[in-house]
């Protein structure tokens, strides 16, 4: 069979998986990827390992293939977003730890520029909130404490940027690219022109020369180096999107108003707002979802962002020894009937949507003796359940109807999260049949632009709902909700 690879280069890890044409999986590999916490509310990654993650389970999964006879005909990547990368082009020295997504360590650069006033123009250039999330404040924080004052090409570059150099020969004539999806996190893409804003780059001082070009989500990157990966020797990269946005497309939100919820390291919701950039809305962004180039339109989303959902379940499981496999969670939270009165706000790297405080901290209060661990783990869930629904929430006030939420992720696998996502949020949860809609989004638009399915109409075909939860009595959980935005609020 002729398969297409996803490389997925996620925050806790690496992730290859291989579709076939009707988009059955075939073969996959995983790699857990290291966190680095050097101070308070900063994380950080190794670019050098993930490149290397990377590399290891393509070529298992091209081995894998391979010795089974089938032809890989094409590469899709996709990426945690706005996570930024240091390094010099002319010999990959890598000049800075990559600075996750999630770190806080430029919050008072975003408090500094919103107390002068630049807030609105940047929300109405980029569709962001002036926010340690997104790459701009980290790129300006890098260049101020000199991370490239030795370099002699310097690049500032998302994931998608730094893996397509890597594998299409790095310093040796890699491509330097990135495409539209990934750069509209950055809070220096222009949301109309779909190009870097001018006054973007002069509010964050970052010169356009150590940024790549942006090309549509659908495009012939590069092909794949033959010192990189030489099971892939030629194979081309021809497709790109950010990790949500993938998800977004493997759950086959085509149309206007289609929404998908994905349960990973964060939470994040995506809603398709069609063709024209989306407006202001209260609490949320505005983002790209994709530009398909020659095979497709152009698609905005707009969005909500929690930024721990399964980091928090890992923190069970490592740091406090609840369970051994993040797994087992479910079974520790349906031990016990409710939570005795604990409430965990998640809040380990401030809050995302709707409130957008990075100054917030995780907590668990309402604690007694009779509170025992599964007690704790089912505040965890409802936790869950209770960020997205501020979220849902936020799409409604805001005039926006939600007629149901596609969800995938890992934690999605979770019955009672998604049970009490659905009464939470008045909204039927279809579980998608992959909770893998990232690879899928990621393989599936690598296709597209090949040709190997001719439009969105015959991609749709393939999704399918693994099951569907309708919502419950709201009573006893609206009751829940309102003490959790009370500890939120103490957060």
């Amino acid at each position: 069979m002729d398969l297409i690879l996803a490389l997925d280069a996620g925050t806790s890890g690496v992730r290859t998986v291989a579709f076939d044409q009707n988009v059955k999986i075939v073969a996959s590999a995983y790699r857990t990827l290291t966190q680095h916490f050097p101070r308070p509310g900063e994380v950080e990654h190794d670019a050098a390992e993930i490149a290397q993650l990377a590399v290891t389970t393509l070529r298992e999964v091209a081995a894998n293939a391979l010795d089974n006879g089938h032809r890989i005909v094409a590469v899709g990547i996709t990426n945690q977003r706005e996570t930024t990368v240091a390094f010099d082009r002319e010999n990959g020295q890598l000049l800075h730890r990559a600075i996750v997504w999630q770190d806080r360590r430029c919050a008072t650069i975003c408090n500094e520029m919103e107390a002068q006033g630049h807030g609105p123009q940047v929300r109405a250039t980029t569709g962001l909130v002036l926010d340690p999330y997104f790459s701009a404040t980290k790129m300006k924080w890098l260049l101020e404490h000199g991370a490239l004052d030795a370099a002699s090409t310097g690049a500032l570059a998302t994931i998608d940027t730094w893996l397509l150099w890597y594998l299409s020969g790095g310093a040796r004539g890699g491509v330097y690219a990135t495409e539209a999806s990934n750069a509209s996190r950055t809070m220096l893409m222009d949301l109309n022109t779909l190009e870097w804003s001018p006054a973007m780059l002069s509010l964050f001082d970052v010169p356009l020369e150590l940024l790549a070009p942006i090309r549509p989500s659908a495009s012939h990157f590069a092909s794949i180096s033959a010192d990189a990966v030489p099971e892939l020797a030629g194979v081309p990269v021809t497709g790109i999107l950010g990790d949500q946005q993938a998800a977004l497309f493997g759950q086959a939100c085509f149309s206007a108003g289609v929404v998908k919820a994905t349960y990973g390291t964060g939470a994040f919701i995506l809603a398709n707002a069609g063709e024209r950039v989306p407006s202001v809305f209260d609490g949320l962004i505005s983002t790209l979802a994709w530009d398909l180039g020659d095979v497709g339109p152009v698609n905005y989303a707009v969005e909500g962002s929690a930024f721990v959902a399964g980091a928090a379940v890992q923190w069970l499981r490592d740091e406090m020894g609840f369970v051994e496999h993040s797994q087992e969670l479910e079974a520790l939270a349906t031990s016990v009937t409710d939570n005795a009165g604990a409430l965990f706000v998640p809040a380990f790297t401030g809050l995302g949507s709707p409130f957008w405080r990075s100054e917030a901290r995780g907590s668990i209060t309402g604690l007694s003796r009779g509170v025992g661990r599964g007690h704790i783990a089912r505040a965890l869930v409802e936790s869950l359940a209770y960020q997205v629904r501020a979220m849902t929430d936020a799409f409604i006030e805001n005039g926006l109807a939600l007629h149901e939420l596609r969800a995938d992720g890992g934690a999605a696998a979770m019955d009672l999260l998604l049970e009490l996502q659905a009464t939470n949020s008045r909204l039927p949860v279809l579980r998608s049949a992959s909770l893998e809609a990232t690879s899928q989004g990621a393989a599936t638009l690598a296709g597209l632009t090949l040709g190997v399915w001719d439009s969105l109409d015959e991609l749709a075909e393939h999704w399918a709902c693994e099951r569907r939860f309708e919502p419950g009595d709201p009573a006893l959980v609206d009751l829940g909700y309102a003490a959790w935005r009370r500890a939120v609020e103490n957060a």
